[in-house]
């Protein structure tokens, strides 16, 4: 793999700058000390450094040997989950409760990693803008930053996102325009019935029966309502309701999620659950009030920002490791609203065949890709924003 050599010589500090991040890990703009030693990492190298935005959030700005240029950025997310750890690493996460399990750490270090390289060579001509983001993985952090002024404060032409990506061999890319990551929207449902002895259920309106019907009419939503090449997901992934095994309780309440891709799709999506909750519950004798939620919109991916990825990634891990035939995820990702504003592409990068999937308590990011991550945001820099002479 043609790594850029002063990157490989860097390899060991990024993954000093990797694990420390890991070791404490900070949820949704609670990120203060990772927002601190991005800032001092990025000040010290020369890049100039400004904070505060989405609060946590931290922008760079590197302008290359001729300033006069296009400008695009490069995001990495900083955030870490709700999740114990479950692993024995000497850098195991010191807080309780919370770990990087999906890899924000390794993002933030591979950033790092490139924003020193280039701040060294400064072999473009533009500006280069490095995003640090916080709250990715609920907050909206992406959201956030573009409402406090991220594209207007720092204009760009483009933006770049990255996800290293477990069941990938460790050198491939995944590089595909449209679709990468779906839409995520959340319902919430309240099941009213009446309460009452369990050994007396026609005495009662059994919310939790009521409960059991809905969650399995929902499903033909997909199955029976919509297109089957249409890519829908609804799933039920809470049910709360009773205190104890003989009292059928009053209420029984639903949360769950529906991920698609397709705008129009999307909006059908509400009043379809809207009618299968109200027609069931009507039929038990029950009520139901239901809060819907939208969320991250799908991440699409513009087709020219795709190619100049691609042409990038191939060049730094060779041109049979970067593929455009992998399906989409159902998963989600803010840096859809990013995408919204300006144009860009977000590519996935191989972490592994063997390793934890992201979100598990055992997940660990290989810090054997940081060295191809922050190759390929160097190559991205000055393959776009060419210095002339």
């Amino acid at each position: 793999m043609p790594i850029k050599q002063l990157i490989a010589e860097m390899h060991g500090e990024m993954t000093e700058w990797r694990q420390s991040i890991h070791a404490n890990p900070e949820t949704g703009y609670e990120e203060e000390r990772t927002s601190d030693m991005v800032a001092k990492l990025l000040g010290s190298f020369g890049v100039e450094v400004h904070t505060g935005l989405a609060k946590t959030g931290v922008v760079g700005v590197l302008k290359g040997k001729k300033a006069n240029g296009a400008t695009i950025g490069l995001r990495a997310d900083m955030d870490a989950l709700h999740i114990a750890e479950e692993t024995n690493l000497p850098y195991r996460s010191r807080v309780e409760g919370k770990m990087h399990a999906c890899g924000h750490d390794g993002h933030t270090a591979m950033l790092l990693g490139a924003a020193k390289y280039l701040a060294e060579t400064r072999d473009f001509a533009g500006t280069v803008c490095f995003i640090f983001q916080p709250a990715e993985e609920s907050g909206g952090g992406g959201k956030r930053m573009i409402g406090e002024g991220l594209f207007r404060k720092f204009p760009m032409d483009a933006v770049y996102g990255l996800h290293n990506w477990p069941g990938l061999p460790v050198g491939t890319v995944v590089a595909r325009a449209g679709p990468m990551m779906a839409a995520s929207d959340v319902f919430e449902i309240k099941i009213t019935g009446k309460g009452g002895h369990a050994a007396l259920p026609h005495q009662t309106v059994d919310p939790v029966v009521t409960a059991a019907q809905c969650i399995i009419a929902l499903q033909s939503i997909t199955s029976r309502t919509t297109d089957p090449l249409d890519a829908l997901v609804l799933s039920v992934a809470q049910v709360q309701g009773g205190q104890t095994f003989n009292i059928i309780p009053e209420t029984v309440e639903l949360r769950g999620t529906a991920r698609s891709f397709d705008a129009d799709l999307r909006d059908r999506i509400e009043p379809m659950i809207r009618r299968i909750i109200d027609g069931v519950c009507t039929a038990h004798g029950a009520t139901a009030d239901m809060r819907f939620f939208r969320s991250y919109p799908a991440t699409v991916n513009h087709e020219t920002e795709t190619t100049h990825a691609a042409a990038a990634a191939r060049r730094v891990v060779g041109g049979d490791n970067v593929r455009d035939d992998v399906r989409p995820c159902m998963g989600a990702e803010d840096f859809s609203y990013m995408l919204e504003e300006k144009a860009g592409s977000y590519i996935w990068l191989g972490a592994g065949e063997d390793r934890a999937g992201l979100h598990n308590p055992h997940y660990d990011f290989n810090d054997e890709i940081l060295p191809v991550g922050a190759s390929y945001w160097a190559e991205l820099v000055e393959s776009q924003l060419r210095a002339a002479g």
